[in-house]
């Protein structure tokens, strides 16, 4: 089918759409009205399986059974252990080494035999072999380069006939106004309202806002403390160094130019034939689709056929009519308390500690003093410390 006769048949189309077309009354759906609620009459059983089966009791502290003291007499242990007793130190005696004797005694005289590979190979000059490669050094015929192809000879040039030129169609648009409405803009009504309010309790905060003042171990251990500032490194200037600068390098200096001539390309010479005919840019593109003269279609308005509601809008919703508060009623707990058992028998507060402790006088040490009690200065080491005699009481003869 050409460009032609697809645009004429969607004229066609475009002009028997509008006339066979007929506008229908569109009617709205029912809309399903939800059944008002009613609340079931009665008490609401809050009873549950853990306050059915769960009995309380009372709880006694469990009873210490540790066992008794036993007093240890003091004494030393005169005991031979089962491990002495059992396991004597034996008088070992060391063990003969079985290893036999070696007896071999490498000879002394040179090893003069030959083997046999020196017996049977006899050696021979190589002469290298001859290279039958064939060398690379281009050989350049004296014949002068053949380039006529098969192409040049068969090919003859033939004039080519103008193609025919179609007259330019005119654009005629149709006369009958297009019909834009939808559905959507049909049946949707801008109505505004408001935002629905959130029906639950305002959260309460039991915690304090308020800031603790009092003093803390952290606080009184951690006491802030000046930083003194960072010492900055200062930065030696520079200097620039005295003299000049030496440019040279091993390439400007063992470098030497040469003159040399430009290669000649070996490629043979293009024969170009010149033609005098002008160059035809013309496709079948181009023919068959042309290029169309088009316009912006403006903007196509609808007049408001349905008129903005006047009265008030009522945000009433079914859970906001058939909603009814019930207060709530906290389920008991059937924890038990968390009180201390008290007892009317007095803590017995006896341990191993204070029965088996001896308390002994605090000695203080005789370095502390400059002249300890009871000593007799002797010497000085080269270290400097000092050495003291204990003094001895004199024993009476009787």
């Amino acid at each position: 089918m050409g460009a032609k006769s697809m645009r004429s048949w969607c004229l066609c189309q475009i002009c028997s759409c509008g006339s066979d077309y007929c506008p229908y009354e569109i009617v709205k759906q029912p809309r399903h009205v939800p059944e008002e609620y009613k609340p079931k009459q009665g008490k609401i059983d809050l009873g549950t399986t853990y306050k059915r089966d769960f009995n309380s009791y009372k709880v006694q502290p469990v009873s210490i059974v540790r066992p008794l003291e036993r007093q240890v007499k003091k004494g030393t242990l005169d005991t031979v252990p089962t491990y002495k007793d059992d396991y004597r130190a034996w008088d070992l005696h060391k063990s003969e080494l079985y290893k036999p004797e070696q007896t071999y005694q490498p000879p002394t005289v040179k090893f003069e035999n030959s083997t046999t590979f020196q017996d049977d190979f006899v050696p021979q000059e190589i002469k290298p072999r001859q290279s039958f490669k064939p060398s690379s050094v281009v050989k350049r015929s004296t014949a002068p380069f053949n380039g006529i192809t098969s192409h040049r000879l068969d090919y003859i040039p033939h004039q080519l006939e103008l193609k025919f030129e179609r007259p330019k169609e005119v654009y005629k648009p149709t006369d009958q106004r297009f019909e834009d409405l939808t559905t959507h803009r049909y049946d949707f009504q801008g109505l505004t309202g408001e935002t629905a309010k959130i029906c639950r309790p305002v959260h309460t905060r039991v915690t304090q806002n308020a800031r603790f003042e009092g003093s803390t171990e952290f606080r009184e251990s951690f006491q802030p403390w000046e930083i003194p500032p960072a010492e900055v490194k200062k930065v030696p200037e520079y200097v620039p160094p005295t003299g000049s600068m030496l440019l040279n390098s091993t390439s400007h200096l063992d470098y030497v130019p040469y003159q040399a001539n430009r290669v000649v390309p070996i490629r043979p010479v293009s024969q170009k034939r010149s033609n005098n005919f002008p160059f035809q840019g013309k496709s079948t593109m181009k023919e068959d689709f042309p290029a169309w003269e088009s316009r912006r279609q403006g903007l196509i308005k609808k007049q408001q056929q349905i008129p903005n509601p006047s009265g008030k809008f009522d945000g009433l919703s079914t859970f906001r009519s058939h909603y009814v508060p019930h207060e709530l009623i906290p389920t008991e707990s059937c924890k038990p308390l968390n009180i201390a058992f008290k007892s009317s028998v007095p803590f017995d507060d006896v341990t191993m500690y204070s029965v088996e402790y001896t308390p002994k006088k605090q000695e203080i040490c005789p370095a502390s003093y400059p002249s300890p009690p009871g000593y007799i200065f002797e010497n000085t080491n080269s270290q400097g410390h000092k050495f003291f005699r204990k003094i001895t009481p004199a024993v009476k003869a009787f």
